[in-house]
């Protein structure tokens, strides 16, 4: 063979197939643990291993015509073809150089079956390869094949003991996807049982067990890392976390303790803020937030927080201060930032400071939100035109979004006493979404006032069928039946089941005491008004209690219960209305 060929066949063996001490970036496994997360772990021990025995293998001219091929045909895109000739060639040779080359062009691929028969195959020729034990158990993991993987990581593990942490925390993303949480947490169990002493291992298992909801399991396993490694930040920030909802002041002290020993401890820090802010601690979340914010100047996610943790303190200088910063910083959306600083106007009852920075919004997570106020503001300064005309140019992009547009609108022409054009609004809201639960039941409402009694109880009977579990629904309409003194018994029957599915409705029980009253069972009317009454003294039920008392022969208790209600709801119609009729 002349030397020209074996320049070509030298430099595909150093490009495509070198060994395990030259190029391995397309066959290392990618850690997705976070480098911070690995500091913790033993420090990589680099391995060194002996070169592997190469065969006595002549390189004839087929041979080399299926070297190049594979190359070629690898680098054209024609990867199967590729995988097929470095396979053969590898078969045929028993060269772990071209098992290797094979195993990352199979790999390459995307082939599952023959990305692990290939690894096989390299583990064959160079049985002491730890990267090939490494890739291949990556690989089956994975892949799912949990069984498989097993015994492949037992020889990674025991090969690697020295660097048995990083090696634990590296197998942990890969078996998070994996969809039986238990038979992940057994792998992972058998395998850390090889290592009892590594703190990595119990963290590990802490947090598998945490995935497969074994809690108990979570928390001893995490404790364990902690005293395996008393100094790491991990199961310090895992144990917090298992504990936070059941007991949420044991969580806390974990973290501050933690700081206690370790004040630079910024992530710690940032978690125990967030804590203290979700148990509505907001002085002291405010204060951690703060000084994070000292130590990270640059940081504007953290003086964001501490502005809005001022305004819900109140302290609106402070807060204003921070937005303000915010915005100078520039990292944070201008459009956040003005929509909060419209907050903190409204708070200091600034309607006009407050339109100014709702206007300036005009994209982002809070744009929605910043024009409802905007209408809310205009409606409540009398501007009702100018309100409703803002809200017919707002462009919606969810159908949520559209139902509370519809919704704003009816009431603004409710409260100006535009009932006619309230109801068309939401009929015209249902020809869009005609199953909607609050249209409905807004339109049935409206219908009712309106007196269109027929069109309302046919809205409030397809929300039933759209919602049956909606009490609401039953008690509006079993409430018509109720008030215009028909149908009583199915009156009755539909408050009932109104109450059945919501016991505690004061406007409910109400309904159902009124129900009996109508049906003549005056002691269950009693019974059940007086417990609406005792709930809520509302001029309404007042009525209702007093007029039954009234039949019920107790007319000394209704005119003191009417007398006092009225003196505390001055010039309610209902109220006057009734004492006009039972006391003339």
């Amino acid at each position: 063979m002349d030397m020209f060929k074996y320049l070509i066949v030298g430099s595909l063996l150093l490009s495509g197939c070198a060994n395990q001490h030259g190029s391995t970036e397309t066959l290392t496994p990618v850690s997705v643990v976070q480098e911070s997360e690995r500091k913790p772990a033993a420090e990589p021990v680099q391995e060194v291993e002996s070169p592997p025995l190469l065969p006595n293998v002549e390189l004839t001219e087929e041979l080399l015509y299926e070297l190049i091929l594979s190359e070629i045909a690898n680098q054209r895109g024609h990867k199967a073809l590729a995988v097929e000739t470095s396979s053969d060639a590898a078969l045929k040779t028993h060269d772990p150089r071209l098992a290797r080359r094979a195993a990352q062009l199979a790999l390459e691929q995307g082939d599952m079956n023959a990305s692990v028969d290939a690894f096989r195959f390299w583990q064959e020729t160079e049985p002491n390869s730890i990267l090939a034990t490494r890739m291949l158990s990556s690989l089956l993991l994975r892949g799912g094949r949990l069984e498989e993987a097993r015994v492949e990581l037992v020889k990674v593990l025991e090969t690697e003991s020295s660097n048995a942490g990083l090696i634990y925390m590296q197998i942990y993303p890969m078996l998070v996807p994996y969809p039986d949480k238990p038979v992940a947490l057994k792998l992972m169990r058998d395998l850390a049982a090889l290592n009892p002493g590594v703190a990595e291992a119990h963290w590990v298992v802490a947090q598998l067990a945490s995935e497969a909801g074994d809690e108990p399991l979570a928390l001893k396993e995490v404790r364990e890392a902690r005293v395996l490694k008393p100094e790491w930040e991990l199961p310090v920030s895992l144990e917090s976390r298992l504990l936070r909802v059941k007991e949420p002041q044991q969580s806390l002290g974990i973290l501050q303790r933690y700081l206690t020993v370790n004040p630079e401890a910024s992530r710690i820090r940032l978690q125990y803020a967030r804590s203290l802010l979700e148990q509505k601690q907001y002085q002291p979340a405010r204060e951690q937030f703060q000084r994070l914010s000292q130590e990270s100047p640059e940081n504007v996610e953290l003086a964001f927080a501490v502005a809005l943790i001022s305004l819900q303190l109140n302290d609106y200088a402070s807060a204003e201060d921070m937005l303000r910063k915010s915005l100078d910083k520039g990292g944070k959306s201008r459009n956040d930032v003005e929509y909060f600083l419209g907050q903190l106007s409204e708070a200091k009852e600034n309607e006009d400071e407050a339109l100014a920075h709702y206007r300036e919004v005009n994209d982002g997570e809070y744009l929605f939100t910043a024009q409802t106020r905007i209408i809310y503001l205009l409606n409540k300064r009398g501007k009702k035109d100018e309100a409703r005309q803002f809200l017919q140019q707002i462009k919606v992009d969810t159908n949520q979004q559209r139902v509370q547009l519809v919704l704003m609108e009816a009431q603004l022409l409710r409260e100006a006493s535009q009932f006619a054009e309230a109801y068309r609004v939401l009929q015209l809201g249902l020809e869009k979404l005609p199953n909607h639960a609050d249209l409905l039941y807004e339109a049935a409402m409206m219908a009712d006032k309106l007196g269109h009694i027929e069109a309302s109880e046919r809205y409030l009977r397809k929300l039933i069928k759209v919602k049956p579990d909606n009490a609401h629904a039953y008690n509006a309409l079993g409430y018509g039946f109720l008030v215009r003194n028909v149908r009583i018994a199915e009156g009755l029957a539909l408050v009932v089941k109104a109450f059945e599915l919501a016991p505690d409705d004061v406007a409910i029980m109400d309904s159902v005491g009124w129900g009996y009253f109508r049906s003549g069972k005056l002691k269950e009317s009693l019974d059940m008004l007086r417990r609406a009454y005792k709930a809520n003294q509302d001029p309404e039920i007042a009525a209702h209690l007093g007029e039954v008392l009234w039949v019920h022969g107790d007319k000394d208790e209704a005119r003191v219960l009417l007398q006092d209600s009225l003196k505390a709801n001055p010039g309610n119609e209902i109220l006057e209305t009734l004492m006009k009729r039972l006391m003339p």
